[in-house]
């Protein structure tokens, strides 16, 4: 991956509105990669100069399955819950429809 690439990722990362999601293969599609750039994205923001910017729970799996850890599960799930994103016990997004954001949207 280039640096132009990662930096690329890290400001799309911090570009998600409250409220939305989008996935691993959106951002990295965003950021000018490939099919199998979106298995880098979570290596890529571990490097992120700005973590504090990034917002990782508004970026989920395809099928709108979320990576939880035990760690941080309950402080995820009240982040969603606050910004209207409906998540089910088995930690996939019910409303992804409506949530899923795309970088070329304008508002």
């Amino acid at each position: 991956m280039t640096e132009t690439f990662s930096k690329r990722v890290w400001e799309l990362a911090t570009s998600i509105p409250p409220g939305r999601v989008t996935t691993y293969g959106i951002l990295a599609k965003a950021a000018g990669g490939g099919t199998m750039a979106a298995r880098s994205i979570t290596n890529i923001l571990s490097k992120a100069p700005n973590q504090g910017a990034i917002a990782y729970h508004r970026i989920v799996y395809a099928n709108g399955k979320i990576w939880f850890t035990a760690e941080h599960e309950l402080k995820r799930r009240r982040l969603y819950k606050k910004e209207g994103i409906r998540v089910n016990e088995k930690g996939i997004i019910q409303n992804l429809e409506e949530v899923l954001y795309h970088f070329d949207e304008t508002g």
